[in-house]
């Protein structure tokens, strides 16, 4: 695989970097990551994603475009309300790179259908607003042994995280353990600080290209507040009572 001249110059500010160079677009290009949930994170992520050349985008959502979401959810436009949120991402992402191939599934995820929609990508961005699909990509990215990057966002704090499952990591239930938290925690009801989901979006996209280049390897955790603009890392190790990854 190499790259156009037309490639070269839409990412000629990458290829001055040492840290991806040539060789690091032809990666990026080469690649496959999925996004579940085209909302508040998974705009962000999309957006930079797909301007960073990743060269295959497959982006999950069964949802409208609503007027509410466009406090948050920067992919969308007044012309979209009403949309399919797949469908206008779609031709959004098509209009800023249309040199790669992006793969917009108007479906809500399941158990039945995760690994048929899934099992092509090399990385998983967790970018949904519900504990039960978190789980869902949890159990199947540590099964299939793929990198899950998971973030999220309630009122002005956020959390970001990445499970590499390529290796000895801990999983998602590790540090949520399932029937441990408040199901119904979520942004409509407690709101959200809208440049924040920005914030852990974009950083969702950041640790995906930092894994397909080879820089990130192993888990990351981190919380973020909002309010005080700090960014707290934490070591995580694996739950040996967890009920999803201790076998």
């Amino acid at each position: 695989m190499t790259l156009s001249e037309k490639e070269r110059l839409r990412y000629s500010r990458h290829l001055l970097l040492k840290e991806v160079g040539e060789q690091g677009q032809i990666k990026l290009k080469a690649a496959h990551v999925a996004v579940i949930g085209c909302g508040g994170l998974g705009s962000p992520a999309l957006f930079y994603l797909a301007a960073s050349g990743v060269g295959h985008l497959t982006f999950v959502d069964d949802d409208q475009v609503e007027l509410s979401n466009l406090q948050r959810q920067i992919l969308y436009k007044v012309n979209h309300l009403g949309q399919q949120k797949t469908q206008a991402a779609g031709k959004v992402l098509a209009s800023l790179n249309n040199e790669i191939s992006l793969a917009p599934i108007n479906v809500a995820l399941t158990e039945d259908n995760v690994a048929d929609l899934l099992s092509e990508a090399d990385v998983v961005l967790d970018c949904s607003d519900n504990f039960k699909t978190r789980y869902i990509l949890n159990s199947y990215c540590l099964t299939a042994n793929k990198v899950l990057i998971s973030g999220a966002a309630i009122a002005t704090q956020g959390q970001l995280m990445c499970f590499d499952f390529r290796g000895h990591s801990p999983c998602y239930a590790c540090v949520f353990p399932k029937h441990t938290h408040a199901p119904m925690e979520n942004c409509d009801n407690f709101g959200v600080l809208s440049p924040l989901l920005g914030v852990i979006g974009s950083q969702q996209a950041l640790l995906a290209v930092n894994v397909i280049l080879g820089h990130q390897r192993g888990c990351y955790f981190a919380r973020i507040d909002a309010r005080t603009l700090t960014h707290q890392p934490w070591q995580l190790a694996k739950d040996a009572q967890c009920t999803e990854c201790r076998h």
